[in-house]
């Protein structure tokens, strides 16, 4: 091509193709940038919930603290402030590596030529730096409108892996010590105490298990070390283990056919930029779910059904509307109650002891309002009877319309939306729309909305004896396209451990949204950060195509998928989900 024969122009030409050819060969695809931005906003996300989840259990035991008042109540209250000591700092610690962590974030970031310095603009599109850290909660970032997404030269100086993938300096020797310490720091403060009062102290103190052939490996090295401490085996022995595992990278690893690349290395090696901030945003998660079971366990150890309430005050509750002649079911109970100590409730003159830390006292309604009133005790430790009383109000109702949805608030577009019509005080009940059409399927209604942005749904009740109808309740709903489902690995949700033996992709429904409307996998795409050559594609469930890249990939890498699904309103989505190995 640029051979002694060959002209000046050629030469040239010959010159700017093999540059092109570098050019492209060190591109990375805008899908996959896309991807890693769409990961690192689900950890992000994930990262405010275990932050959340944290912040609950550690207000809670505040909480218990405030409200326990009394000279009989000083035991309980001296255990619950050495708990509140302990959970502490915890949050102290964890708030230090979250702080870390995300200045090193920045460092990447700037060293890229990325602008993160303040002022910060929230949800601002055009913004990196969207929220500074708050606490223990990392850092609000939006990658985005990171420019140079695809740098990888910049994160690997930082990470001490330019000039040697198996042996980092720098930073990123530095974050693996940090991170090393942190997990022999939460496993030493969780296992380690001695409560007030008690006889028996407790104490673990851990060693670096960072080699291992496998999760059963490691779980068994792990389990061996934690038993043979002095730690309180019957209670936390598996927290212990969990908080230890789940804080655990295997240092040296093979990484195509090269022996001895260290974990450093492996993440960050040749990793677009974004592919850096996200696995980083992943040890903050990792973090962060270390510490929420960390403080769950301590809040276990005084969320105990033990008689410490300052000010006790009994509870009825039941409907506040009823039916005339309907049958009414009240239950009464303590505010908090004691499993083994259930409460004594008296009503109308009869005394009866309750089930469950409650009683249940049935009535049936009549006139035009009812108020209910009785009495309900409970026994303290000491054998000695408290004893409140307690009302309850019921205001009996004139026949009239309710309409529910039992899985949705919203009318959906493609989707069969269930719809649970009553007419009370009627024995038919009829059920009209407007901007949707109607079908009965058993005991419900089948609502499929129209192309428009609202429906109108009416209840009215027949009086088959009379028939007479009266219309009771008119009500408008919002007609919305079905939200994106999540895309699963077999079993494993996006952002939990993937499985190798797991050959089919997923797409349906978490927790989070009580719909049952059935997704099919188009077509997909598989990436695993550092792994050459252009990524696995497929059509369908089945990922066979990725199953060499996925069991050559390393204990501790992230497999990423991005997929292409329908569902049964026929819009084609693109979703994505990112899994530990």
């Amino acid at each position: 091509m640029a051979g002694g024969k060959e002209t000046p122009r050629q030469k040239m030409i010959g010159m700017m193709y093999l540059v092109l050819t570098a050019l492209l060969a060190l591109n990375v695809s805008k899908s996959i940038l896309d991807a890693f931005v769409a990961i690192e906003e689900n950890i992000q996300k994930a990262n405010i919930v275990q932050a959340d989840r944290g912040g609950t259990f550690f207000k809670d035991v505040k909480e218990e603290l405030q409200a326990t008042k009394g000279a009989d109540q000083d035991a309980k209250r001296d255990k619950l402030k050495y708990v509140i000591k302990q959970m502490d700092g915890i949050d102290k610690e964890t708030e230090k590596m979250i702080m870390y962590i995300d200045a090193l974030k920045i460092e990447i970031l700037k060293a890229a030529g990325e602008k993160v310095d303040p002022p910060f603009k929230n949800k601002d599109q055009t913004s990196i730096m969207w929220r500074k850290n708050d606490g223990v909660l990392p850092a609000r970032m939006w990658l985005a409108a990171v420019q140079g997404m695809d740098k990888y030269d910049d994160p690997m100086r930082i990470m001490g892996i330019a000039d040697n993938i198996k042996t980092p300096t720098g930073k990123g020797a530095e974050l693996w010590k940090k991170y090393n310490d942190y997990r022999a720091y939460i496993v030493k403060a969780t296992g380690t105490y001695k409560m007030p009062a008690a006889v028996k102290s407790f104490n673990i103190s851990t060693k670096p298990i960072n080699d291992f052939t496998d999760n059963q490996d490691l779980a068994k090295k792990v389990k061996t070390m934690v038993q043979s401490s002095k730690a309180n085996l019957k209670e936390d022995e598996q927290v212990l283990i969990d908080l230890y595992m789940m804080l655990t990278k295997k240092e040296k690893n093979e990484v195509h056919h090269q022996e001895g690349v260290h974990w450093i290395g492996m993440t960050f090696d040749h990793s677009p930029l974004v592919a850096a901030i996200a696995s980083l945003s992943s040890m903050q998660q990792e973090i962060l779910s270390a510490r929420a079971l960390a403080l769950a366990n301590y809040k276990s150890k005084v969320s105990t059904g033990e008689y410490s309430f300052n000010k006790i005050i009994g509870l009825a509750y039941g409907p506040s509307f009823a039916n005339s002649g309907e049958e009414i079911e009240v239950k009464v109970m303590m505010a908090a109650y004691d499993s083994d100590n259930n409460p004594t409730i008296t009503y109308g003159g009869n005394t009866f002891l309750g089930t469950d830390g409650q009683g249940i006292v049935k009535v049936r309604a009549s006139g035009g309002e009812m108020s209910m009133t009785g009495s309900v005790s409970i026994k303290n430790k000491s054998g000695v009877a408290k004893t409140e009383k307690w009302e309850h109000k019921i205001k009996i109702m004139k026949p009239s319309g309710a309409i529910s949805l039992p899985d949705l608030n919203v009318l959906y577009r493609g989707y069969d939306n269930k719809v649970s019509a009553v007419a009370s005080g009627f024995d038919q009940t009829n059920l009209s729309a407007s901007g949707a059409s109607l079908s009965k399927s058993g005991e419900f209604w089948i609502a499929s909305p129209s192309s428009g942005r609202e429906a109108t749904l009416t209840v009215s009740g027949t009086n088959s004896l009379t028939k007479k109808s009266q219309q009771l309740l008119s009500q408008k709903f919002r007609i919305m396209n079905l939200p994106n489902p999540e895309l699963f690995w077999g079993g494993s949700a996006n952002g939990t451990q993937g499985s190798r033996s797991a050959t089919q992709l997923f797409a349906k429904y978490g927790e989070g949204v009580p719909l049952n409307a059935q997704f099919s996998v188009v077509s997909w795409e598989c990436q695993i950060p550092g792994a050459p050559g252009a990524p696995p594609r497929g059509s369908g469930s089945s990922i066979a195509a990725a199953s060499n890249l996925i069991g050559q990939a390393k204990p501790g890498m992230n497999v990423s998928f991005i997929a292409t699904v329908v569902g049964p309103d026929k819009i084609q989505r693109k979703i994505a989900g990112a899994y530990k190995l």
